[in-house]
């Protein structure tokens, strides 16, 4: 395969102490026809001999700045130079075999392709494949979104939407928040399937990680549509509401009390958790309306250009 293929993608894999796994990943990106100058290599501080075996593959390798992987691919967004940019994980997890396969898709014009893993018993234990889909429709929750896998460690972004990133999360929430950016910017983005692998080395996700990652998206929903999280936890009193009402009504039906101040707050809360649960969806339609104009506009003035 021609390596002028991808002259303008850079693949970044963000790495600490992956020596069991990083000079096969790097093997596979370099088979696929990614130039080896196009490979950059974001090390954490690994101890176990990672930089050096990156390094005599010829690619570049850089010491990223402050800890985690969020701050992994803030620095090396400081670095790229291409159009587009490949993040996947230095831990064998991910298959090269799939690069083509993303890069074609960003190509046809979306601002972000994510690989969907196909989880298996082997690659993944259940704990953490629940974990994954409940993360997932809490995302599609408060975004709007339809994604089947909002935390893949393997995508390919536009870089300039890259550079548009606040880098508010730590951590393993870096995807929720490229995600969360793109959703609420241009909204291009689809999914691709791609193999998923048992690991090489000692596993660094952890469960305390999704309750990490939970929080990180409840923030990242305030800083991206404020109003829609508003709203939504105005509809959570709808829970009190029902339940109070239900119990003055079995009173005032079954055993002939009459709850009149508590049969009151049960209106009131209904009514409001009600309203706010209208509000909410009001203001997600609204969102989806300014993100279908965000992207003719883009359209419009790429056109231009």
């Amino acid at each position: 395969m021609s390596t002028s293929r991808f002259q303008d993608l850079t693949a970044v894999i963000p790495t600490l102490n992956e020596a069991e796994a990083i000079g096969k990943v790097l093997d596979e990106v370099i088979s696929v026809g990614v130039p080896k100058e196009k490979i950059l290599v974001v090390d954490g501080g690994s101890t176990d001999g990672t930089i050096e075996i990156a390094r005599s593959k010829g690619v570049k390798v850089i010491i990223q700045e402050g800890k985690g992987k969020a701050d992994a691919i803030k620095t090396a967004s400081k670095y790229i130079k291409t159009p587009y940019t490949l993040f996947m994980d230095g831990d064998y997890t991910y298959s090269a075999q799939h690069i083509p396969e993303l890069y074609e898709k960003i190509k046809q014009g979306f601002s972000l392709v994510i690989g969907r893993r196909q989880f298996n018993p082997r690659s993944q234990p259940w704990i953490y494949s629940i974990g994954n889909k409940l993360l997932t429709l809490f995302f599609n929750l408060l975004f709007g979104t339809k994604l089947h896998d909002v935390l893949s460690g393997m995508y390919v972004i536009k870089t300039e939407i890259l550079r548009e990133l606040m880098f508010e999360t730590q951590g393993f929430g870096i995807e929720s928040e490229i995600t969360a950016h793109v959703a609420s910017t241009t909204g291009d983005m689809t999914e691709v399937p791609i193999e998923y692998r048992q690991r090489l080395g000692k596993k660094k996700l952890g469960i305390k990680h999704g309750f990490q990652i939970f929080r990180e998206m409840i923030r990242l929903a305030w800083r991206y549509n404020p109003t829609f999280f508003i709203f939504t936890l105005g509809a959570l009193l709808l829970i009190p509401g029902l339940v109070l009402g239900a119990y003055v009504a079995y009173h005032y039906f079954f055993t002939g009390i009459k709850y009149y101040v508590k049969g009151l707050i049960a209106i009131i809360l209904t009514l409001t958790g009600f309203q706010s649960l209208l509000l909410a969806i009001l203001s997600l339609y609204l969102k989806r309306m300014e993100y279908r104009l965000q992207r003719q506009l883009r359209r419009t003035i790429s056109k231009v250009h």
